[in-house]
């Protein structure tokens, strides 16, 4: 007698979507749930230890380079994979979420690159997990367009050779994906964005001379990484594509990822593509991590934490040192503004930041660096130009200058800023309409010029709740308390219905935004990712 079949993944409390059966094909799903057998027991401990590391840096208030690893750091032997040549230069990349509009915008930006985002640009509704793996699709098959129901205008793909190279972003580990479940146990979301691309892609990305390449988000071990080399293995054999053809890019975005960046690459060497440094994750990851450590943690305000800061710039140092020690691309931060159609004055000073900062970069060794916006990708693209020339990379600069020791990348009190008021009211602002956005769907947010996404709230509930519980002093006298919290949002909120409406608030998800915002910034509890409690909120 047989063997009974696998149980076969429930599509569970999910609207039909049009042409949905393009993505969840039968082979598709049966590829998750394997994926899903075989690696998510290894997730569920990770997130676990996890839990185990956070209790330790509360027991010790400090962060070191692990002593178990030295030999993989000391060995000066091994390098990752050279990179593919659709990834070689990468000297501008464009991020966004994975709607029709912004697929084609962002392929056609002039970018080197595109991150293709499932995670913090993208609210994970079944709507836009289905279809931006259906529009990844079309693109590459160049059966997608779309006309935009507002203003008529049309928008259609570039030729091929003019096109971003894509990488994709899935979600991070501690997301589930409730719509797909296994014996009534949801999949992560990673494991749903990771699949179902590679499966749908890989071949047909070898076909067009590039090839499955990942960004992956919010890593916090090499342990982890570890863990999505096994998944790397298991894929390309499991399609019969050669090992070695997926490329990863991981964000050092978590402060405990910044101690192991050399040990991540190592993990991932035959995959590995280099390295990312996020700005608010990073400093949401500080606060999370140190958030009981005491006054010298407390961050100021979150503008005023730049990348100039001494302990950022160790951060950056480090992680273009480690990359190109091992032959990987160093990748920078986020330029997030948003140019205005109205207000040139403001475009001009912020073009200049912009440009300040991308130089910096391409000054500092980076081999590119990240914008949110068309726009910006020429401003960027002349920084890395100026630098690089007809160079794909500056991977020969080792910067064997920069030394950076444990206590570097935890010197908060090194920065010569302090917490306001104003900030806190910032936080609360943008706090309250990136909520909202995201709980109708949208996870890339347009708030005061910049574009915005989960990260920005992320950081922005982080500190009010870092602020109150180490009882923060404003600069106008003002005790950060839970009270003031409470009072400046019901002040934005009102501001907020008076300023779109009395019929577009009430159409909204303000109140519940608002709502939110406080449960996740004052509750004595603190949530480990916004995103959870949030996600069970999510139409």
């Amino acid at each position: 007698m047989s063997a009974p079949a696998p149980s076969p993944l429930a599509i569970v409390a999910a609207e039909p979507l049009p042409r949905q059966d393009e993505v969840l094909t039968d082979a598709a799903l049966a590829f998750v749930a394997e994926l899903h057998r075989q690696f998510t027991p290894r997730r569920d401990e990770l997130l676990a230890r996890r839990g185990e590391r956070r209790a330790e840096i509360a027991r010790t208030s400090t962060l070191d380079f692990l002593p178990e690893t030295a030999a993989i750091r000391a060995d000066d032997s091994w390098k990752v994979a050279p990179a593919p040549a659709a990834l070689n230069d990468r000297r501008v990349e464009i991020t966004g979420p994975t709607d029709r509009k912004m697929t084609i915008n962002a392929l056609n930006s002039g970018a080197k690159v595109w991150l293709a985002d499932f995670e913090d640009a993208s609210a994970p509704t079944w709507e836009n997990v289905v279809l931006g793996q259906l529009n990844l699709i079309d693109a590459y098959t160049r059966t997608i367009d779309f006309t935009d129901p507002r203003s008529g205008k049309s928008y259609a793909l570039r030729p091929a050779e003019e096109l971003a190279t894509v990488v994709t972003r899935p979600r991070g580990w501690h997301l589930n994906e409730r719509h797909l479940q296994l014996d009534g146990t949801p999949v992560p979301g990673a494991l749903v964005d990771f699949g179902l691309y590679f499966f749908h892609n890989a071949q047909r990305l070898i076909d067009l001379g590039k090839g499955p390449y990942f960004y992956l988000p919010k890593t916090e071990s090499h342990l982890e990484a570890r863990l999505w080399n096994d998944i790397f293995v298991f894929a390309q054999d499991y399609v019969g594509i050669p090992q070695g053809t997926v490329r990863a890019t991981v964000l050092i975005e978590t402060i405990t990822a910044a101690y192991e960046m050399e040990e991540i690459l190592y993990e991932l060497r035959d995959h590995a593509s280099g390295l990312n440094a996020g700005r608010w994750d990073y400093l949401f990851s500080i606060v999370k991590n140190f958030r009981d450590g005491g006054s010298e943690f407390v961050l100021p305000d979150r503008n005023a934490v730049t990348m100039t800061a001494p302990f950022m710039r160790a951060y950056t140092e480090l992680l273009v040192r480690t990359c190109h020690k091992r032959g990987a691309h160093a990748i920078g931060g986020m330029a997030a503004f948003i140019p205005s159609r109205r207000d040139a004055a403001v475009n001009k000073v912020a073009f200049e930041k912009v440009k300040a900062d991308k130089d910096r970069e391409a000054n500092d060794g980076f081999d590119g660096s990240w914008v949110a916006h068309p726009d910006l990708v020429p401003i960027a693209m002349a920084s890395f130009d100026a630098v690089l020339g007809e160079k794909p990379n500056q991977k020969e600069r080792l910067r064997e200058d920069v030394a950076v020791a444990a206590g570097d990348l935890i010197a908060i009190d090194t920065l010569d800023a302090r917490p306001t008021y104003q900030g806190l009211r910032n936080a609360v602002a943008v706090g309250i309409r990136y909520i909202e956005a995201w709980l109708r769907g949208m996870g890339a947010v347009a708030i005061f010029n910049l574009m915005e996404d989960a990260a920005t709230a992320e950081i922005s509930r982080s500190q009010i709740w870092q602020w109150i519980n180490a009882d923060v002093v404003f600069e106008n006298g003002e005790h950060a308390t839970a009270e003031l919290a409470r009072k400046v949002a019901a002040e934005e909120l009102a501001a907020i219905r008076a300023e779109i409406g009395e019929d577009a608030f009430a159409s909204g998800r303000w109140q519940q935004a608002h709502d939110l915002l406080l449960q996740v910034s004052l509750d004595q509890d603190y949530a480990d990712f916004l995103t959870l409690p949030a996600y069970e909120q999510l139409g």
